[in-house]
């Protein structure tokens, strides 16, 4: 499995980060051709020692990084990169890898 961690900052406005992304965002993600998964943390996002400066978490899991790769160049992902400059202005950090089981 492939991975894309988006490691959302603390808006300024929580509710309107909320409503764009949710009713938004998500949606066009899961256009994403070879998308498996999606999961977004529930509650706030910690660390071991406490708070964090991140607000949200994302999780999107597919096939290979070959696939994963695929999804982002496509119309789609494209989209959907292109719209995180419409709710994600406190910033976003993505991170891309492989897994594999140990």
């Amino acid at each position: 499995m492939a991975k894309l961690v988006a490691l959302y900052k603390t808006p300024s406005n929580p509710d309107a980060f909320d409503a764009h992304y949710f009713s938004k965002h998500v949606p066009l993600a899961k256009t994403i051709s070879g998308l498996r998964r999606y999961e977004v943390s529930a509650g706030p996002v910690a660390t071991p020692q406490g708070d964090s400066p991140y607000y949200l978490a994302a999780i999107l899991s597919f096939d290979s990084i070959d696939s994963l790769q695929q999804g982002l160049n496509s119309p789609e992902g494209r989209a959907t990169a292109g719209d995180l400059a419409n709710f994600a202005q406190a910033g976003v950090e993505l991170l891309v890898f492989d897994t594999k089981d140990v």
